[in-house]
This record gives C-alpha cells, sequence and structure tokens, in this order.
C-alpha cells in the first residue's frame, strides 16, 4: 500500500513537471515584399521558385508621392492568382506627404482592392507603410481608424513601422487601431552608416515585442543600394531603378551573415508577439541589387552559407575560354585575382572588370571594379590561346 502512494506521489510530480514545460514555439513565418513597380516576365520564374520557402506576398499596389500624385504598380493578376499565396496589398504613402486627406487615400485603397478582386485575386489583408515622424503619429492613428471601419472586417489591417516611434508616448495608441505592425530594421537611419545594423535590430525587436500585444513581423533587407554624392550632406539613393546622375557610386549590399545569425536567434528564442520575418524584396534574375534567390532561401531556412569559387575553362583548339564559378550558396564577390600556370601562349586578354598581366609561365588576372557573383552562377573573366593551361597549378584569390 505505501508502495503503491509512493508510485502515485510521483507520478503526480512528473505530471506537474511536464506540465511546467517551456512549450516549443511554432516556427517564424517567412513572408516576401514583391516591390516592383513595373512587373516584368522574370517574375514568372521568381515566384515559382521561391513558393517552397515563402508563405506569403507582400506586394506593393499603389504609391502617393508629395508631388507626382498617385501611381499603380502594373503587377500580373495573372501570374498572382496561379500562385495562390495569400496576398496583402501594401499602399505606400510617401513620409514627405504634408498630410492624409482621408477620404481621398480610402478611395484609393478602396478603388484598388476592387479592381484586383475584379481581376480574380484573394486579398488577405492591407499593409499601409507610412514612414511619419512622431510628431504625427496623433494623425496617423487618426487616419488609420477611420480605414478600419471602412475595410470590410475580414481584411486585417496593418502597418509599416518605424523604430524612431518607440520614443513616442503615442505609439500604444496608435498599435491599438491595427491588427498587426511590421518593423522596418534597414534603411532607417544615415545611409552612409550602411542598410542594416544587426545588434541595433536586435534591441528594437526586444523594445516592440514589450510596446505590443499584437502579432508583429520584422521586415528585413536582401538587397543593396548605391549612394551618389548630391549639392547636400546626405547622398543620393538609388536603388533598383538607375538614376540619371553622373558621379561616382558607392555600393551598398545587406550581408547575409549577420541576417543569417540574427534570423537563427529569433527562430531559437523569438521575442514575445514576433510572428514572422519579411523580406525585402523578390529578387528577380535581372535585379543586380537584390541576392540571388539561392542566398535568400538559405538564410530564411537557416543552412549554412558558403560561397566556393572555382576556376572554369573551356577549351576549342587551343583557345581557351577563362571563367570563374561560384558553386555555394552564398553570393559572393568577384575574385581579386586570378592565376594560371600557362605553356607557350600566343594571345590572351582580360574581361570587363579585370586587367591581365602575362608572363611566359604565367596569366595573372586582376580586378579592376568591384561586383558580385550570385550563387549558382558563372562568369567570363577573359581568354587565352595557348599549348597548355595547367588547372591544378591554378587559382583563385578571394
Amino acid at each position: 500500500m505505501c508502495l503503491f502512494v509512493r508510485l502515485s506521489a510521483l507520478l503526480a510530480v512528473l505530471v506537474l513537471l511536464n506540465g511546467c514545460e517551456r512549450q516549443e514555439a511554432p516556427p517564424l513565418d517567412q513572408q516576401l515584399y514583391v516591390w516592383q513597380r513595373q512587373w516584368t516576365l522574370a517574375h514568372e520564374a521568381a515566384l515559382k521558385d521561391s513558393r517552397a520557402d515563402f508563405s506569403t506576398l507582400r506586394v506593393l499596389a499603389l504609391q502617393a508621392f508629395p508631388w507626382a500624385g498617385w501611381h499603380r504598380a502594373r503587377i500580373d493578376p495573372a501570374l498572382l492568382k496561379r500562385d495562390g499565396r495569400p496576398l496583402i496589398a501594401v499602399i505606400r504613402l510617401d513620409g514627405q506627404l504634408k498630410s492624409l486627406d482621408q477620404d481621398d487615400v480610402t478611395a484609393q485603397i478602396q478603388q484598388v482592392l476592387s479592381d484586383w478582386q475584379g481581376q480574380g485575386l484573394m486579398v488577405s489583408g492591407v499593409e499601409i507603410d507610412h514612414d511619419a515622424g512622431s510628431a504625427r503619429l496623433p494623425a496617423y492613428r487618426e487616419f488609420l481608424t477611420h480605414l478600419r471601419t471602412v475595410l470590410p472586417a475580414s481584411v486585417p489591417l496593418s502597418i509599416t513601422a518605424l523604430p524612431a516611434w518607440l520614443d513616442s508616448p503615442e505609439l500604444s495608441a496608435l498599435l491599438s487601431t491595427v491588427d498587426s505592425s511590421v518593423l522596418q530594421v534597414h534603411a532607417v537611419s544615415d545611409p552612409r552608416r550602411g542598410l542594416f545594423d544587426a545588434d541595433q535590430a536586435r534591441k528594437w525587436v526586444k523594445a516592440w515585442s514589450h510596446m505590443t500585444s499584437k502579432p508583429f513581423y520584422l521586415a528585413l533587407p536582401a538587397y543593396g543600394v548605391a549612394l551618389l554624392p548630391s549639392a547636400g550632406d546626405i547622398p543620393i539613393v538609388e536603388s533598383e531603378a538607375p538614376l540619371e546622375r553622373g558621379g561616382q557610386r558607392r555600393e551598398l549590399m545587406a550581408d547575409p551573415l549577420p541576417l543569417s545569425t540574427l534570423g537563427a536567434e529569433l527562430r531559437n528564442d523569438p521575442p514575445a508577439h514576433l510572428a514572422g520575418l519579411i523580406w525585402f524584396r523578390l529578387p528577380l534574375a535581372n535585379d543586380r541589387r537584390a541576392w540571388s534567390l539561392t542566398t535568400l532561401r538559405a538564410v530564411a531556412r537557416g543552412d549554412a552559407l558558403d560561397s566556393r569559387l572555382t576556376l572554369k575553362l573551356s577549351q576549342n583548339e587551343g583557345l581557351f575560354d577563362i571563367g570563374i564559378s561560384n558553386q555555394g550558396n552564398l553570393d559572393t564577390a568577384w575574385p581579386e585575382r586570378l592565376t594560371l600556370a600557362v605553356q607557350n601562349c600566343e594571345g590572351a586578354d582580360a574581361l570587363a572588370g579585370y586587367a591581365l598581366q602575362q608572363t611566359p609561365d604565367l596569366l595573372t588576372f586582376t580586378r579592376l571594379r568591384d561586383g558580385r557573383l550570385p550563387a549558382g552562377e558563372q562568369r567570363a573573366i577573359g581568354w587565352a590561346r595557348c599549348a597548355q593551361i595547367d588547372q591544378g597549378g591554378s587559382n583563385v584569390h578571394p
């Protein structure tokens, strides 16, 4: 009898201990911004290849500029309908707008939603992207309150949010008007300091999780920009669309390595209310200022990142085409130098971006400008007409 009592007590303790164990957090959702104003044929492959890893598409639908008025993104509704993922329409209201005309903005949003639905698209939500200064948050809250009463109750409303709002006493009231928020932690500081600071992002995420009781998402960069000189103190930012301006461009690219580390930390120990990550932006094959989809998927999955540069030679009757190949999953810079052990070369030359130095037994290709080799792709460096190139005696120097 005593043994039975002791066993029963032991079982009760085990049940209590199991009940106190921390429950496994659900995996963080991974979503994509589709931010191109003009859709192209490249969207079809990009959407298809991204479906397995990204659950939801947040698509730029409409923009309001302070001097140019309203501009709609020219989407491909047939592609989106065929894609079938949840679709959130993003409305970009430039922060330089003097004010928000509630009736006008609301009518524009309603018209977009009506047109999309008429094209067979099921809209799963609306996101307002308005980088208002903290002093304008009360007016912004009034607009969102009005918009929430107009939108169907079945359409969730979210906002893109700025870390600068953390210091505002108006933030709690603002967040109470929407169903969720998207904290943007890239391109929110002086562009000369870079696109993204992982340590600062960690602090902002932690602070945001304490400010909201509703789900929030983290918007992360998977792209680059160029800085151009200007007459003022702040440089001009060139993104995916080239600007008709001269001057030396300083290229900035978000580094996948610290973003991969941050993603792993957030997956393993997510802050309260963090529902997922949203990557900016869907990379197209011809988008030279975005990560390759291979790298973006690897970062989103938490895969180990590695760029494996190898020399590629192809020969036809003594004429060698010389190139490099990135066989890893991490986009990487063009190598600084390639050296090739050769015999009896009649001629050789470098292609754009490299210079050639030649001795009787060695070809040296030296990088003249910066460039990026996406994961899984290759690039021609030059050519040579030689009796032999010893690939085993040749080297790629990062």
